[in-house]
This record gives C-alpha cells, structure tokens and sequence, in this order.
C-alpha cells in the first residue's frame, strides 16, 4: 500500500449525551480516493469538521504527511495542506475568478496586490490538473460546473495536497459530473489524496478505491471498491437490507387535474418562468430535472399559490388557478417544500401543530377562532403512526425530528386530510433532499402510491437517478423555460444532461 498522507487514530466526539464519532480510527493513502458513506447523523460531518480544525475532538489525534495535526486550529489544516470544498459554494459572485481564489491569501497589511503572480500561479495550477478557467471573468457569469472548478482550484492554489470534496456532484450535469471524475483521475494520478462524501453509491463505485461507512457514530466497514455493490453499502449504512425504488410505469392515467398554457411570471433573483406549457394528469408523475435555480422554484412557488402569473393561464380542475395558498390546501392541492427547516415546519412548534398546520382553520379543527386541541392532536397521532414517525412525542418540537423524520411529517400532512380525501395534485420539490437512503426509499414510495391512488404528482429534482426512476413523463428546465415532457423512456442521461446545459434540441 502507498505511504500513508493521513491518519486518524481513536477519534471520539461528544455532545452531551451524543456520541457523534466513537473511536474513528482511519488512514487515506497517497494517491487514493477514499469515499465516506454514512446516513444523516452517522458523523461523518463531525468527523470531517475534526479534521478541518471545525471541532475539537475529545479524545483522539490525526497525523498529516507523519506529523501531528494542532486540534481546532482551521489554519493549521490548510498549512498541513487539507483542503475542503463545500457542497454550497463560497464565492462572491461580484468578483473575478483571480480575485475569488487569491481572496485571503495575502496580507492584509500588504498595500498592493501581486496581481501578476497570482495569475502565473493560478494558470499553472489550472493547466497542471486540468481545470481550466477564465480569470477575469466575473463569477456570477459562470455556471454551476465552472463554479465549482473554481472552488477545487482555491484549495488547489492554497496548496492542497488532501482534498475533502462534499457532495461534489449534487448540482452538476451528468456531462459536469464526467468531466469533475476525469479531473480526479488527473489528480490521483499526480498524487493527491481525496475523501469523497457522496449519497450517490454508483458514483461512489467508480469513483473511489476504498469506502469507509459510518453509522450511529462508528466507523462499521471498510472495503475496496472494487469488491463493494451499491446493495452491500446501503446495507451497511442503514444496518439491514434495503429495497430500493424500482421503476413501474403508471397503470392508470386519467385526464388533466392542471394545466399550464404559455405561462410566465416575474424574475425573483435568477428565478422565473418563460412562456411554460404543462399539463399534469391524473395518476402520472411528471419530473422535472434541472440545474437548481433555473425556475423550478417559481414553478413550485406557482402551483403552491406563493407566486402569480404575469401573463398565460393556470387551471384547475378547469378552473382558473388562485395564488392563494389556503384555497388550493381546500382544493386537494398538497405540497412538500424544498426547504423542510424554513419552509416546511415551524421549528418551535410542537409536532402536533405542525402536522394540521395547513388545515388549522378547517371546519374539522376549529370553531370559529377556537382551535379544539383534541380533534387536531387525535389526527396528528394517525398521521405519526401511519408515516412512521419517530424521535419526538406529539408535544415535542418539530426540530426535535431528524430530517428523515421532518420530512415523513410533512408527507402525512400533506397526503392525509381530516376527511380521508386523497390530494389530487402534490407539488414535490426536491423531497428527498438530503436524506439518507432508507428515507430516501420511504419517501419515494409514498409518492408512487400517491400517483397509484390517483393524484397527479409534479416532482421537481436535481437528483437524475430519482428523475428516471420515479418519473412516467419527464421534462428538462433551463433559464425559466421547460421541454416537452416526454415519456421517460424516450430519454438518454446524455439528452438530459444537454437539456439541463440549455441544448433545446436535446429533447
């Protein structure tokens, strides 16, 4: 085995009763992608926020190139040469190229700026691992791939020779994606060492040369990728077999619940939608994929009455589409936000109350200004047991839930009405964002169910693989406008990926 770049020896982190990392012991090889795996909470946040200097381990040390690492010290680790490129990109979109990567590497006594340095510096770095870029060019002019060539390079600029990548390719096209994994086969080859954190075990696969998986805080496996399938690491993460959504095309589909003709509406930063047509039928999952922030929010704001349109018409049920959020909950209109913390619940409220939120108002709840506890705690209860659930009582606050959990809670909210009424439209944007795979699992059925009990269902998703598993039609959104939604069967990855990068003839 190559020489060791890395080593982290009986790492344990606690948070009051939480054990978050129990004697983490692991080692990263020169030249070696080493993938980190593990569900929402296992640790591995907290162990990679140990290594950068982030947290302070309460028991443990780590060695960087033979030498001991200084706890808690985020300086220290960029010295060492650690580098971190964070899921959510750091960059002041007003600046240059240059002036982003060369921000905080030079004094700020320093009265001028060695401009011509830095830009010899940064054309080797760019040329040595393959990422080229324009320096001049203003980082809010580049797209989501450029951008994030523009993160590595920083890390890259500031000399690192261990490299942390986050989620790497949660916002790329499939074309984004190939090109990052040619530049990290460049990389390897030239000796940098890279701990690659992924929910993506197909990329995981062929990414790394070895995977190391937590779970509940301790490190349960290691293997070479090459001996490791996607069953076995899912496996491994959640602690029993998990049964992963397989494609089954709708049975039943009936006519339009809604409908979209020509539709636009006002710019909100980069979001809007231009002259959108959409029909959305009974029984059929449309997905829409996308690089996120192209309009799909608009969409989703539209539909859930949060946003009107300026100009082109929304129906439905035939009839005209209100920007009124409670009339449209009266309607069967049902909605799983992108944001579950912001958006989704209210943190401070209790489980109970989150889950009639919604419906507080309803004749089922209330009496007048009255709210009549019992009715909406004795719903709030089914909707616990039937959607499993679990980590807080009815009183506790809502962000008292994990994620997985958060996010069952606004399911049953939104699929199960006091009345037992079905939704006949559920708008999902990104529902299994950021959840592990057993979640991930759970909600997807749920909304397959939804669709097999007859409500027409727009899912809105950044993640491919969940665009071609669950979508009967699928459509491409690009700078406020929208393909056709064509069966998802008469779509390639590599037409998908063309759509998302605004090729119209892709569809």
């Amino acid at each position: 085995m190559a020489e060791a770049v890395l080593r982290l020896q009986g790492i344990t982190k606690r948070f009051g009763p939480l054990v978050a990392n129990d004697n983490i012991s692991l080692s990263l090889a020169r030249g070696e992608v080493l993938a980190l795996l593990g569900e929402n909470g296992a640790g591995k946040s907290t162990l990679v926020s140990i290594l950068f200097g982030h947290y302070v381990a309460d028991a443990g040390h780590i060695e960087v190139f033979g030498q001991p690492l200084p706890p808690g010290n985020p300086r220290a680790a960029l010295a060492a040469g650690v580098g971190m490129v964070h899921q959510h990109f750091t960059l002041a979109d007003n600046l240059s190229v240059l002036d982003n990567i060369v921000m905080g590497t030079e004094p700020l006594w320093q009265p001028f700026t060695r401009r011509a340095t830095a830009r010899a510096r940064l054309h080797d770095v760019s040329q040595r691992f393959g990422l080229a870029v324009a320096p001049d060019a203003l980082v809010g002019s580049l797209g989501v791939g450029e951008r994030q060539r523009v993160e590595i390079l920083k890390a890259l600029y500031r000399g690192a020779r261990i490299l942390i990548l986050d989620e790497p390719t949660a916002v790329l096209t499939p074309q984004e994606s190939e090109a990052l994994f040619e530049t990290l086969g460049q990389m390897v080859a030239q000796g940098l060492s890279i701990i690659f954190i992924s929910h993506k075990l197909a990329e995981v696969l062929r990414v790394s040369h070895r995977v190391a998986v937590l779970r509940a805080g301790q490190l349960v496996a290691e293997a070479a990728a090459k001996d490791a399938t996607a069953g076995q690491l899912a496996q491994w993460m959640v602690g029993h077999a998990v049964n992963q959504t397989e494609r089954r095309p709708a049975s039943r589909v009936g006519t339009p619940v809604c409908e979209l003709k020509g539709v636009s509406t006002a710019a909100t930063g980069r979001e809007r939608l231009d002259d959108v047509s959409l029909s959305l039928r009974a029984g059929e999952i449309v997905a829409i994929a996308g690089v996120s922030g192209n309009g799909q929010g608009a969409l989703a704001e539209l539909l859930c009455g949060m946003r009107p349109a300026v100009s082109g018409q929304v129906t439905l049920q035939g009839q005209p589409l209100r920007a009124s959020p409670a009339w449209l909950v009266t309607q069967g209109v049902a909605r799983v936000p992108e944001d579950r913390h912001a958006v989704g619940v209210v943190g401070d409220l209790p489980v109970w109350e989150n889950a009639v939120s919604e419906r507080l108002r309803s004749a089922a709840f209330s009496r007048g200004l009255w709210v009549r506890r019992a009715a909406p705690r004795a719903h709030a209860q089914r909707v616990v047991q039937a959607f499993d659930v679990r980590g807080a009582g009815l009183r506790s606050p809502a962000r008292a839930l994990s994620g997985g959990n958060m996010q069952k809670l606004i399911l049953g909210r939104a699929l199960m009405a006091p009345g037992g009424e079905p939704p006949r439209l559920i708008v999902a944007h990104q529902p299994t964002w950021g959840l592990d795979i057993g979640a991930v699992t759970y909600v997807q059925q749920q909304l397959v169910a939804a669709r097999d009990a007859g409500a027409a269902v727009l899912l809105i998703s950044d993640d491919l693989d969940e665009v071609l598993a669950l979508g009967d039609r699928v459509a491409v959104m690009h700078a406020g406008r929208l393909t056709a939604a064509l069966p998802a069967d008469q779509w390639t990855r590599e037409a998908i990926g063309l759509a998302m990068a605004g090729e119209t003839h892709a569809a």
